[in-house]
């Protein structure tokens, strides 16, 4: 029989459980036996032994990252936690101990994978902080009530009026037709001036 996983050598265990500590002391566990061979062990030993170790620490800082995000706050965050996970374990693989840190883009089957699959941008306002969203709703805002204010109606049904007689798009056609007719006389001068 397996023995149970320990834990607290992967994570401290937060300074506000130090009392309960104190009052349930944990016993000491015993030294793990010798790790399995990976390729004739039984599922519940690989999983013990070779995924849990890296695994269980990668989901704690997963959910420390998640918090720091705002994600337990908000709907909708630019924090994806798939790409962290993604990172974390590819930095803290036992193989890679004396490589230097990657960032999940830079990582090689990432940039393979995003090659063939390139993802959506994501939304500005997933990049805005609190202040620079209030801003802009307040903008908004304020000119709605400025569109709202009964002269700046008045003014934007004459507008409104203006744009639909043509007025102003008739008198702009008849102002470059005769700046066209210009140029074609002086064309036309300077065509027959030329001995």
């Amino acid at each position: 029989m397996l023995q149970p996983l320990c834990t607290e050598q992967f994570y401290p265990s937060p300074a506000a459980d130090a009392v309960v500590q104190q009052l349930f002391p944990i016993p000491e566990a015993a030294p793990l036996p010798e790790a399995p061979d990976p390729k004739t062990c039984s599922p519940q030993e690989y999983l013990e032994y070779y995924i849990f170790p890296v695994l269980l620490p990668g989901m704690t800082e997963l959910l420390h990252q998640a918090k720091k995000e705002k994600c337990f706050e908000r709907k909708r965050t630019k924090f994806i936690a798939c790409d962290f996970l993604t990172e974390w374990l590819y930095n803290h693989n036992p193989r890679r101990k004396d490589e230097s840190f990657t960032e999940f883009f830079s990582i090689p089957f990432v940039h393979d994978w995003l090659k063939d699959h390139p993802r959506e941008p994501l939304p500005l306002s997933f990049f805005l902080s609190e202040e620079e969203a209030s801003v802009i709703i307040q903008a908004f805002w304020r000119g709605y009530r400025v569109r709202c204010d009964r002269e700046v109606q008045e003014l934007r049904q004459w507008q409104k009026q203006l744009r639909d007689e043509k007025i102003i798009f008739q008198r702009v056609e008849e102002f470059w037709a005769r700046q066209e007719a210009k140029a074609i006389i002086c064309a036309f001068n300077i065509a027959t001036s030329v001995p």
